[in-house]
């Protein structure tokens, strides 16, 4: 007959199994053990039943070889930032799977690259036979539910296979229905590995603050994990942009504005421009409207130095970003052509910015409430707020937008003060309109040791081009 064990152990003569002759009261006392004999059996059944409970068949062709750091070539609005950012968390990845040491934390949108790097780490891992388990968090819960009714083992055994494995991957963290019960088994199998350094990766689309709080205090911990976070776009939708994809740098008209082809207007000095003049006034019931003239100016030297003042100040800034950069001025006036060159140059040395329009930014934030929206709103506006340069464009008088807007706009800018976030404005407000539409905002503003406030008193410029006869121009 074939036993379990070898029958030549000196230990169980083939049971397999061992009981320990301890005094009553002792943990082991009157419990069966596998017996050493049995250790390589024992581990290849406990591989066997981890890769069972796993989804990595399906994924079993995701590795690091086939894997593009550089991200889908067809991705319409892929930055350099976001390539870099890529290749790097795929070279951490692929370090990770050769030690397997500590925690590793991939944060990022829908389709970015995560789980296939996170499958490349569990496919490495099995190929050189460490007991790994790739699952979801709701499929983990699951498991441990079934295990409730299993006849082929026990909820304990379940749960100990779980979180004792050498390797443990979580996929997609954070779907989860978040019951007290799944809470408390989830945080039971991270507080065992993280208090045992357990070698674990989590995969999610949630930003720390929404993870709860006992996880995400242990994630927190630099010691024992690192956290990247991928801004790739998806790759299944490469001609969608990025989250944030909002950013206007990336349009043909906004690369092209750069310190180089910027015009500062001398030679417009003692020429009559043809102007809009708009005047709010008030109706015999009270009500307001704004009542729109044409008028003719002349252009001064003085009106084209306040353009130069802008245009050096918005170098400055670019050269080294920091505090804030207001320019005010009536519409094409060359306020935003200044700040994209402000963005495009920080662009240009590596660095990150992103240009806005301030109406369509809350149309974008409005979007993540439809149900279909694949990303919070939470994590949306988060990725906005703490852009390391962000430029709002065509800031208009608080009357135009709904106080939803307005608070959030708010909250917004009030957030990158404190922090101390390099930020652009631009407006077609002149001064004492803005001072009356945002007057916190304009008090913080007034701080001229954070901010410098630029109005640029100049007519709307008019490009001219070469009509097909000669001689002639056409506006």
């Amino acid at each position: 007959m074939k036993t379990l064990g070898d029958p030549n152990c000196p230990h169980c003569a083939g049971a397999g199994y061992v009981r320990f002759d301890v005094p009553f009261g002792h943990e082991k006392f009157g419990k069966l053990e596998s017996c050493v004999c049995r250790a390589r059996d024992v581990a290849v059944s406990a591989r066997n039943r981890l890769f069972a409970l796993s989804n990595l068949e399906r994924l079993g062709n995701l590795s690091f070889e086939n894997f593009n750091a550089t991200g889908n070539e067809k991705a319409k609005f892929m930055t350099p930032q976001e390539r870099e950012n890529l290749h790097q968390a795929f070279e951490v990845c692929e370090e990770f799977s050769r030690s397997h040491n500590g925690w590793l934390l991939l944060e990022g949108g829908y389709g970015c690259g995560k789980t296939h790097l996170a499958a490349a780490i569990a496919n490495n891992a099995v190929s050189k036979g460490v007991p790994t388990l790739f699952i979801t968090v709701p499929d983990l819960l699951d498991s441990l539910r079934f295990a409730f009714n299993d006849p082929e083992t026990t909820f304990e055994q379940r749960f100990d296979e779980i979180r004792t494995a050498d390797l443990l991957i979580l996929d997609d963290f954070g779907t989860q229905n978040a019951t007290p019960w799944s809470q408390e088994k989830i945080f039971q199998v991270l507080n065992y590995r993280y208090i045992n350094k357990l070698a674990t990766v989590i995969t999610t689309n949630l930003m720390l603050d929404a993870i709860e709080g006992r996880v995400r205090s242990r994630l927190q911990d630099s010691e024992l994990v690192k956290h990247l976070k991928i801004s790739a776009p998806d790759y299944r939708r490469p001609e969608q942009t990025s989250n944030p994809g909002i950013s206007m740098l990336s349009l043909p008209e906004m690369k092209t504005m750069t310190f180089q082809n910027f015009q500062t207007r001398e030679e417009e000095a003692g020429r009559e421009s043809l102007t809009t003049t708009i005047t709010e006034r008030q109706d015999k019931f009270g009500g307001k409207y704004k009542d729109k003239a044409l008028t003719r100016v002349k252009i001064t030297s003085e009106d084209i130095k306040t353009l130069h003042a802008a245009f050096s100040a918005a170098i400055r800034f670019s050269e080294e970003p920091d505090g804030w950069l207001v320019f005010l001025g009536q519409s094409f006036c060359g306020k935003t052509h200044l700040a994209a060159a402000t963005g495009n140059y920080q662009i240009a040395l590596g660095g990150q910015a992103m240009l806005v329009d301030v109406s369509a930014l809350f149309d974008y934030l409005r979007q993540t409430f439809h149900s279909n929206s694949d990303v919070s709103f939470e994590r949306r506006f988060h990725e906005i707020r703490a852009a390391p340069l962000l430029i709002l464009d065509d800031l208009k008088e608080s009357a135009a937008s709904s106080a939803w807007a307005e608070d959030k706009l708010y909250s917004l800018l009030n957030y990158r003060y404190n922090a101390h976030l390099p930020t652009v404005l631009t407006s077609a407000l002149s001064a004492d309109s803005f001072a009356l539409s945002y007057p916190s905002l304009w008090n913080k503003l007034s701080d001229s040791s954070r901010c410098q406030i630029l109005s640029i008193n100049m007519p709307s410029y008019r490009r001219t081009q070469k009509s097909n006869k000669a001689g002639q121009y056409k506006v």
